[in-house]
């Protein structure tokens, strides 16, 4: 698997856990792979699963208006994912087991784009990506260092729609995700 697309298609054909007897689709990732900058959420909602693209609901579009505001755009900019590949039913949050079946395509997925710079969008990636007691509110906007990348969490943008006091420190977190970015783009001119 050395191309989305070969993995894509693993991907349509798991069976790793009980989340492919409910799904419509599998929801892969979108975006750029060759970007310095991979975007992980938590797991596929119904418009997601419906469509078999990521981050397309109104979560989605929450997002990429922020992100468009600071000139990231996902088919230029940024490579988009999920923990998991397949809808959890009811958009519940993905059990550890049905994340850690995913995990290796996440990996598989990051060797591919080899991002500088992964953003954990909300706290199921944060948990899985930094550190199993990792509490979004606790760490959102600082930054790891790990193995070469560049690791920050925010919150999911759903969050946004239970809690207006989070739209704040959310597009504080996206400049300083975008002024990272920029200092590693102008390192390499």
């Amino acid at each position: 698997m050395n191309t989305m697309d070969e993995l894509s298609r693993v991907i349509a054909g798991c069976t790793g856990c009980r989340l492919h007897l409910s799904r419509t689709n599998t929801v892969p990732g979108e975006g750029n792979p060759n970007s310095r900058i991979m975007f992980v959420g938590e797991a596929p909602g119904a418009d997601e699963d419906r469509l078999g693209r990521p981050f397309v609901g109104k979560a989605g579009q929450l997002l990429d208006k922020a992100l468009n505001a600071l000139d990231f755009y996902r088919d230029k900019n940024f490579y988009i994912c999920n923990i998991c590949k397949c809808r959890p039913e009811n958009n519940r949050t993905p059990s550890d087991d049905e994340a850690e079946a995913c995990l290796p395509y996440l990996r598989r997925q990051v060797a591919i784009v080899k991002p500088q710079i992964i953003v954990c969008l909300g706290a199921t990636p944060a948990k899985h990506i930094i550190d199993k007691q990792a509490r979004i509110t606790s760490i959102r906007g600082q930054w790891i260092e790990r193995k070469g990348y560049h690791i920050t969490a925010t919150f999911h943008p759903a969050a946004l729609f239970r809690d207006e006091s989070k739209k704040r420190l959310f597009w504080e977190d996206l400049k300083k995700i975008k002024k990272k970015y920029d200092k590693i783009i102008s390192s390499d001119l």
